[in-house]
C-alpha cells in the first residue's frame, strides 16, 4: 500500500496544495534544530569531532564493555568489535553478558591492548569511533592509516593512571555515545565515595602509612613478584593512606620485584590479586566462579611459598586477596574502598563496601557485579 499526503491535508486546489505544502516543508526546515557536532577530547589532548553520537564502538579492552554497562542498558548494541579478551572480565562474568545480550557472540574480534595492534582488523570492522587503551595506543603512522579509512580515533585510560583519568575517560564514552547525563551521575557518585575515604584520611602523618605489597596475578609463576609501580592500582595504595613498596623501584604503572626485595621492606600488607584466568597455576582463585572457601584456601597456598612466611603482613594477619577483575575499569572504586578498610581498618571500620556494590548494582550497571570479589585470609 503506497502511503500519500491526501487525506492528511485540507484540500486545495492544485496550484495551491503544492505551494502550501512547500512553505510547510520549508517552515519543518527551519524550526528543526540542527544535529549537534559531537566533540571528544581524550586523555591525550587530542579532539575530535564526529557527526553524530557513535553506535558502533571498537574497544581493545574488555573492561571498557563494563565502563559502557554503567551508563547504557545495552552495552553491546553500541559496539562493532572488542578484542573477547574474557579473562579481563572473568568467565563468569562474561557468561553473564552473552546470556543478556547474545549478540557479543557475534561481535567482530581485534587484537586486544595486550596484543598487536592490527590496523587491517579494525577498518574491517567499521567502527564509527575507535577507543584504545593510552599504553598501547597507535603509532602515529598506524593513526594516520585509521583516520585515512574514515574512523576517528581516540585513547582513554582505565589502568596507567586510573585516579586521574577514569572520570575524563567515561565521560567521554558517555559524551560519545550520546549518554552524558548517565555518565555524570555515575561519576557524582563515585567522586563523593571517594571524597568520602579522603576525608576519613585527614590529619594522617606520613609515619601512620603502613608499607603495602599488592601482588597482581600472585603466583601465575615461579619468580616473584608482579607489583604496580608509580600508577596503576599503587596510585590508589597513596591515595587510600599507605606506602606502595614498589613505587620506590619501578618507575612505570607495572612491573617485577625480586623477592628479596619484598623481603628488605617488611610489608606490613600484604594482598594478592587472582580470578578465573588463574586457573592452572599457583595462584588466587577468586571472583563469582568459586566460593569463599576455595578463595580462602588458594590465598593461603600463595603466602606459603617461600620468603613469605616472615613477613609482617603474614605475621600479624594482614594478608588479602583480590579479584583482578575489580582493576583496571570505573569500577575501582570498590577497589578504593575495600583498600581503605585493609590499610587503615581503624579509620574505615564502618565503611560497607558492599554496599556501595548494591547501589552501583541496582542504579547503574547493566549486568550486576557478583562476588566473592575480596576476602580476608583470616
Amino acid at each position: 500500500m503506497r502511503l500519500s499526503l491526501r487525506g492528511l491535508l485540507p484540500f486545495r486546489p492544485a496550484g495551491q496544495s503544492g505551494l502550501l505544502l512547500g512553505l510547510a516543508l520549508a517552515l519543518l526546515a527551519i524550526a528543526a534544530p540542527a544535529r549537534a557536532e559531537v566533540v571528544l577530547k581524550d586523555v591525550t589532548g587530542r579532539e575530535v569531532k564526529l557527526a553524530a553520537p557513535a553506535s558502533r564502538l571498537l574497544i581493545d579492552d574488555g573492561r571498557f564493555l563494563v565502563a559502557l554497562a554503567l551508563i547504557h542498558p545495552d552495552p553491546v548494541s553500541v559496539l562493532a568489535a572488542w578484542p573477547r579478551d574474557i579473562n579481563r572480565i572473568g568467565k563468569r562474568t562474561y557468561e553473564a553478558y552473552a546470556a543478556k545480550f547474545p549478540a557479543i557472540e557475534r561481535l567482530a574480534r581485534v587484537a586486544s591492548s595486550a596484543g598487536a595492534l592490527s590496523v587491517e582488523q579494525v577498518v574491517a570492522a567499521r567502527p564509527d569511533l575507535a577507543v584504545f587503551s593510552l599504553g598501547s595506543q597507535p603509532s602515529p603512522e598506524e593513526r594516520a592509516r585509521i583516520e585515512a579509512a574514515g574512523i576517528p580515533v581516540v585513547v582513554i585510560d582505565f589502568f596507567t593512571h586510573p585516579l586521574a583519568n577514569v572520570e575524563p575517560s567515561l565521560a567521554l564514552l558517555g559524551t560519545a555515545t550520546g549518554r552524558e547525563a548517565q555518565a555524570s551521575a555515575f561519576l557524582a557518585f563515585r567522586r563523593a565515595h571517594l571524597d568520602a575515604v579522603t576525608d576519613k584520611l585527614a590529619g594522617l602523618k606520613e609515619g601512620e602509612r603502613p608499607r603495602v605489597f599488592l601482588e597482581p596475578h600472585a603466583a601465575m609463576t615461579a619468580d616473584c613478584c608482579n607489583s604496580p609501580g608509580r600508577g596503576n592500582v599503587g596510585d590508589i595504595i597513596e591515595a587510600v593512606g599507605g606506602t606502595n613498596i614498589g613505587a620506590a623501584v619501578i618507575p612505570r604503572a607495572f612491573g617485577k620485584l625480586n623477592l628479596e626485595y619484598v623481603v628488605a621492606q617488611d610489608p606490613q600488607v600484604y594482598i594478592a590479586t587472582g580470578g578465573s584466568h588463574m586457573e592452572g597455576t599457583a595462584g588466587l582463585l577468586i571472583g563469582p566462579e568459586y566460593t569463599l572457601e576455595k578463595a580462602r584456601e588458594t590465598l593461603a597456598r600463595v603466602v606459603a611459598r617461600p620468603g613469605f612466611a616472615g613477613l609482617a603482613a603474614v605475621r600479624d594477619k594482614r594478608v588479602h586477596g583480590l579479584s583482578h577483575q575489580m582493576l583496571n575499569s570505573p569500577l575501582d572504586l570498590f577497589t578504593v574502598e575495600i583498600l581503605a578498610k585493609w590499610v587503615h581498618p581503624e579509620r574505615f571500620a564502618g565503611l560497607d563496601v558492599e554496599k556501595t556494590v548494591a547501589e552501583v548494582n541496582v542504579r547503574f550497571l547493566a549486568v550486576p557485579v557478583e562476588g566473592p570479589n575480596w576476602i580476608d585470609l583470616d
